[in-house]
Order: C-alpha cells, then structure tokens, then sequence
C-alpha cells in the first residue's frame, strides 16, 4: 500500500464517491484511481466501497474503519509538512478563513490589516458560506479555521473556541413607528411590535436565526417573514426599500454608514450569541495561526488555547 492509494481513497469520499470529480481534484485520471482503490482492496483482503455495478455507492463496514485510519493517516502526513515549513519557512505560508459574510463584512477588516503587517509573506484566502458549509470546508482541511455563530459547536471533528458575543438588532426607516415608539418613555420592544409588520432577516442556517425563530415559537407567534437572505447588506437593502422592517446582528449595523437605517437593540428578546473559532482536531497549527486567533479574539489566552488544540492532536 502507498500514499497514493491513501489519497485516492479519502478525495473519492469527499467526493461523495464520484470517482472523475475525485481524479479532476487529484489531478489523475479516472481508471487511475479505480484501479488504485481496487488493488488498495486486494492488497486489504476488504471491500472498502459498495458498488453497483462499476458505480460507487458508499462505504462498506470496515470500509468504514479504513475510512478512519486513512483519514488520520492523511492527517499526520499533512503535519508533518506543515511541522517542516514552520522551521523552514517560519513566516511564510498560506492562511484560508472560513468564514460567513457578516465576518467577512463586518469583522475580519479590523483584524486582517494588523495581521498583514505581522505576516507580509502569509497568503491570506476568505471563503464564505452558510456554516455548516463552513465547518465542511475545515474538516475537509480546505480551510485552516472556520468563524461563524450556528452549527460550528455542534460538529464531530471540530475544536471550538469562544470568539465574541452578539446581540440582533432590529433595523428599520427613520421614519418607521417603531422609531416614534422607541423615544417614549418605559418603552420596550417586544415581539408583539415585530410581528406587526412584515420581516426581512437571515436564512435558517445564518447568524442566531434559530434564536429568533425559538422566541417567537415560544410566545405562540407566526412572524411574517417575506424575506430571507444570507447577509446583512441584503436585509438592509431591503428594508431601505420599504419591504419590512430587518432583524440582523448587531454587528452588522454600522450608524456612520447606515444613515438611512435606525437600530432597536433586540437583544433582550432573541439573547446573546456567541460566534466560535472552529479548527479540525488533531491538527496541526503554525504559529502564524495562532497569531491570528489572538489578534480575533484578543481574550482568550493564547496559551490556553495552544493547549486545547495539542491536547485534541494527542486523543
């Protein structure tokens, strides 16, 4: 057996099992790395793949195992190269993030300058998506770390670390009722005054709309969402153009740019989220990353979290 079976192995399941997807990524041909499963098999004495025919369909039980072994295997080679270019190329390298678009937006621009002059010669890539796509790309090592508030916490593989909290706020006209309510004395805003009017917010699988969607099913109300998007700037947009009033985080509403828009901090109704810093476990990390992590979320001691992540290398 050889790396190389090893690899046509792990890009076929990532692949879901499209054997020409798995050769285009690995830069081989199609019968190259059916022929490569097949003697890694023979060489086994296990069938790894369910077929149907010349199809691939999925894992078999031990294929299952192998799976795992392989994939660890994998994991450590990948170590090993990026322990060598830590001591060999200390301050060069390449960083992906992960990330959803109010982190691209709204975050990542007041740290990624400070890390840029620390690490003129780090390549630096941002790949957006919803987060469970997000913590695919990191356990699929297509990114280095993931930076989103749902679903990171809650997947198998990942290492997760605290990263801020948040609260929504509710973005609406200058000129909408709820601002003239707002100015009146003991006012809150409740959840009665937003199903009054029609709502434009987050996708399902975006930044806390699982809060949103809990408080209103626990008080026994139907929103009227008309309108679904996957950042900020869509909703805003939106909202701007008189389509209903927006429920975003509040990070993502900004009042020397946002002119046109009025914020009611909603944080009292939905509660605090907390965005999280997700990395695949037992991975190995250079300094640089580390670096970044701090720089990010400047309150978590950069040791305690070196610590965390070693510790998940070592189970």
């Amino acid at each position: 057996m050889n790396l190389q079976q090893f690899r046509f192995v792990r890009e076929t399941i990532r692949r879901d099992f499209n054997l020409t997807d798995a050769a285009r990524h690995l830069f081989t041909s199609q019968p190259g790395v059916s022929k490569g499963i097949l003697e890694f098999e023979d060489e086994l004495g296990v069938q790894i793949f369910e077929r149907h025919g010349k199809r691939i369909k999925g894992l078999t039980k031990p294929g299952q195992a192998v799976a795992q072994v392989v994939d660890r295997i994998m994991r450590e080679i990948d170590n090993l190269k990026k322990v060598s270019d830590e001591f060999a190329r200390r301050d060069e390298g390449s960083l992906v993030i992960a990330c959803t678009h109010t982190q691209a937006r709204y975050v990542l621009p007041k740290v990624i300058p400070a890390f840029r002059q620390l690490f003129p010669k780090v390549h630096l890539s941002l790949a957006e998506g919803n987060p469970p796509q997000l913590a695919q790309m990191v356990l699929q090592e297509q990114a280095d770390i993931a930076i989103a508030t749902e679903s990171l916490a809650l997947t198998p593989g990942l290492e997760t670390l605290p990263c801020y909290v948040w609260e929504h706020t509710v973005v609406v006209p200058p000129d909408h009722p709820l601002v003239e309510l707002s100015r009146k004395k003991g006012f809150s805003l409740t959840l009665e005054h937003l199903a009054a009017y029609p709502i434009v917010t987050y996708d399902r699988a975006f930044s806390g709309r699982r809060s949103v969607d809990k408080a209103f099913d626990g008080k026994g109300i139907e929103p009227d969402i008309v309108l679904e998007a996957i950042d900020a700037d869509v909703i805003k947009t939106y909202v701007d153009v008189g389509m209903g009033i927006g429920i975003i985080a509040g990070v993502a509403f900004e009042p020397a740019r946002d002119t046109n828009l009025v914020s009611l901090p909603a944080g009292h109704l939905f509660g605090e989220q907390t965005t999280r810093i997700a990395i695949k476990s037992g991975v190995f990390l250079r300094d640089y990353v580390y670096t970044f992590i701090s720089l990010l979320a400047p309150e978590l001691d950069p040791e305690q979290v070196r610590d965390q992540v070693e510790r998940s290398q070592e189970e």
